[in-house]
């Protein structure tokens, strides 16, 4: 005799044979959901750059027809906090309006006229018994708005610490197209990843990556030094193998590639190789899609030595010869080390080599001795042109 279903299983049955199968319109809700929920945080961000920008450009526009004597500015905005906070809460400080104020000050070219404020006749109610208000909307008169600022206020109050213009536009760029978080960005800052960029770029280099960004065309667009280590918690230990170095960085993994740059994808560790009998095992595979090549990577904990370059330069051989598709790039091969010796490398390697040494650190670099370097380097090409 055949079992009969529990009665809750011919239920969901029944109700699964009466409305159809769900899943694809609930996949299509779930994405509305999301999509209006990420538009809807996108929107509070626009405004309240916006707002900020705003009060910045009236404080300023208050103290130039204030009055011009010392610590005016300063028990302004004193008597403007007290005021702000009493009406709206939180959020007015005075070292908040200072950095409004500032932020103005930094990008008041950025929108050329005043952004005027209308309030629409759209009320939006919280609960069915809550009071309706009235909503500002945002528009650039006789004209279609367009909103140049692409971040979040705290990725702003961030790029505000940094003091350079062109190392501040480059940060915004990078954390736009990246997506990075304000923690990131704030890591990137503290690596100074514009300055070991800027170092391995001439003129003309530096300045597009004030202007684009980092973007990705050579193998060397890739490449910063030193890489900072300093994530894998490798700094406070007396001594540590190359064992250590690579599993700490297969831990770390998603920061190791952030670190590399863009367009890194991780393929192997430890990839063995035989010739004539003997065994050799390179660190890591990396594929960059952007470049569109292989990337081998070894690590050496001590300075680096010609030996290291013959070896890469066989692994390099390797995978141009044995792994790589007829329409796929040179393959690179990097060599991270504690220590490079710059003429070695070049009486090693010719010219046109596609195999690169970079030094790397365990923790983060000083800031100034990195500026201290692009300032003699900038000097050294002047000299030159």
């Amino acid at each position: 005799m055949k079992k009969k279903k529990p009665a809750a299983t011919r239920t969901r049955l029944a109700a699964k044979s009466a409305t159809g199968d769900l899943r694809p319109l609930l996949a299509e809700v779930r994405q509305l959901i999301h999509s209006a929920r990420h538009a809807a945080a996108r929107t509070v961000n626009t405004l309240q750059v916006l707002t900020n920008f705003e009060i910045g450009r009236r404080i300023v526009e208050h103290e130039q027809q204030g009055e011009q004597r010392a610590g005016y500015g300063q028990e302004m905005l004193k008597a403007l906090s007290t005021r702000l906070t009493e009406e709206f809460g939180r959020g007015f400080s005075v070292t908040n309006l200072q950095l409004m104020r500032k932020f103005f000050i930094e990008n008041e070219n950025r929108i050329q006229q005043k952004a005027s404020v209308k309030l629409a006749a759209t009320e939006i109610s919280q609960t069915p018994s809550a009071i309706s208000a009235p909503v500002e909307i945002w528009q650039k008169p006789s004209a279609k708005f367009t909103n140049p600022f692409t971040l979040s206020w705290f990725h702003y109050v961030e790029l505000l610490t940094v003091k350079g213009s062109d190392e501040r536009s480059f940060y915004e760029i990078e954390a736009t197209n990246a997506g990075w978080s304000v923690p990131e960005l704030k890591r990137q800052k503290a690596s100074c990843l514009y300055e070991r960029l800027a170092l391995s770029r001439d003129k003309a280099g530096v300045k597009r990556l004030a202007e684009k960004g980092q973007l990705v065309t050579r193998p060397e667009d890739v490449l910063k030094e030193p890489l900072v280590l300093e994530f894998l918690g490798l700094g406070e230990k007396p001594a540590y193998s190359e064992s250590d170095l690579e599993s700490a960085l297969i831990t770390h993994l998603e920061h190791f590639l952030l670190e590399l740059g863009k367009g890194f994808l991780f393929e192997a560790r430890q990839k063995r190789f035989t010739f004539d009998g003997d065994h050799y095992f390179l660190d890591l595979v990396f594929y960059n899609r952007l470049l569109r090549c292989y990337v081998v990577i070894d690590l050496r904990l001590d300075k680096l030595t010609h030996q290291d370059l013959g070896q890469m330069q066989m692994y390099v051989n390797h995978y141009d010869r044995h792994v790589k598709l007829p329409e796929e790039n040179p393959t690179i091969g990097l060599l991270l080390c504690k220590e490079k010796k710059d003429a070695v490398v070049k009486l090693t390697l010719p010219k046109d080599t596609n195999i690169h040494a970079r030094e790397y650190q365990l923790y983060l670099p000083s800031k100034e001795l990195l500026k201290a370097k692009l300032l003699e380097w900038t000097r050294e090409e002047e000299s030159k042109a």
